[in-house]
């Protein structure tokens, strides 16, 4: 019941203004208890088994039952509803009383359409989550690019998220087996609390189903419906380029410190470093001079091309490289006013771009 709560709850919004928003579903029917919650965007359902004397419904304070369940250390609980909404709990160290919304004012889980439907591996999915949903825009001024783009392709499934100063692309290969066509936008807070819900998934595959303007995203009893974001994803392929002049290769762990440290000294020029390739197997990333100094390091690369230079966001550069989980990184520079390419060495289904940012 704990992690049914647990998982439940983070459908819930920190500022509904309905109350019963505010509220978690519980509903014993058959032999299980169903837990749900909504914000009206996603909803999250999740069930137990349990010894059902008698079936009924009620909704119950979130924040409230979470907490109260977490502190108690029976194995078994007996909940109890009556007419007076109100849910009695009782252990055999407690008992409790708490005041509830009538079920009658919960707004209904949505059911979705199973016009498409196939399966993924979890861990496979939720890699592509981890390494693409943080590229998304928080800009809700453009609705399109706060969500990832699920798509199909041949053989497999991609996904791809972008604020228009970054973009990460992730694909999943499912072989010749698979044969759905969809296109999609997946709004990004559903991808973050469906890769929580997948980090502590037991069930290897993720059932999914897709209709015009819903997912169901299903695996381990728990259901997770979210509506999709209508709109046109941007064309994001007219800036993938296979033209580079130079490509170095590197460890993530050496560039991503050299360039912690640089940015301390870059927030107050546009959070802007520049990375110079230079001709004797090193790369020199350094900040301009600020007012409170300015920082040069050298990471040791294996390059090939051309000596060049770009200025990077380094945060952006960062997010990259703490996501990617991989030990050694690919990129690839054209020119300064071309975005950077980055991938992993040793795999090819995974694409992080940067846009360059303008030196004086």
């Amino acid at each position: 019941m704990d992690y049914a709560l647990n998982v439940v709850s983070k459908a819930i919004s920190p500022n509904n203004t309905l109350p019963v928003l505010n509220n978690i579903l519980i509903r014993a029917e058959g032999n299980q208890v169903f837990f749900s919650a909504t914000n009206l965007e996603i909803a999250i359902s999740c069930h137990v088994d349990a010894d059902i004397k008698a079936e009924g419904k009620t909704t119950v304070p979130a924040k409230l039952i979470t907490s109260y369940v977490a502190l108690l250390t029976d194995e078994q609980l007996e909940l109890h509803s009556g007419a007076s909404n109100v849910l009695e709990i009782n252990s055999t160290t407690s008992n409790t009383k708490i005041n509830c919304i009538s079920a009658e004012e919960f707004p209904l889980i949505p059911k979705v359409d199973k016009d498409i439907e196939f399966m993924l591996n979890v861990d496979d999915l939720g890699k592509a989550i981890n390494e693409t949903v943080f590229a998304a825009s928080m800009n809700a001024s453009r609705p399109v690019l706060t969500g990832v783009y699920f798509a199909s392709m041949e053989n497999g499934v991609k996904l791809v998220a972008t604020d228009s100063y970054r973009l990460a692309e992730s694909k999943i290969d499912l072989g010749n087996s698979f044969n759905a066509d969809f296109k999609c936008v997946v709004p990004g807070r559903t991808l973050m609390e469906l890769g929580k819900i997948l980090m502590k998934a037991e069930a290897k595959g993720i059932k999914i189903n897709i209709s015009n303007n819903q997912i169901l995203f299903s695996v381990d009893g728990v259901e997770l419906i979210s509506r999709l974001i209508d709109g046109q994803f941007p064309d994001y392929n007219k800036i993938i380029s296979n033209e580079s002049k130079t490509v170095f290769k590197v460890k993530v762990e050496d560039i991503s410190l050299v360039v912690k440290r640089v940015s301390l000294f870059a927030r107050e020029n546009n959070n802007s470093v520049k990375l110079n390739v230079e001709g004797d197997g090193k790369l020199l990333v350094k900040s301009e001079e600020t007012k409170v100094g300015e920082e040069k390091g050298e990471v040791l690369i294996e390059s090939t091309g051309e000596n060049n230079s770009i200025a990077l966001n380094a945060q952006y550069l960062l997010d990259v490289l703490s996501y990617i989980g991989d030990d050694k990184v690919e990129i690839k520079l054209n020119d300064r006013t071309s975005p950077a390419h980055i991938k992993p060495v040793d795999r090819d289904n995974y694409l992080y771009i940067i846009m360059p940012l303008k030196v004086s």
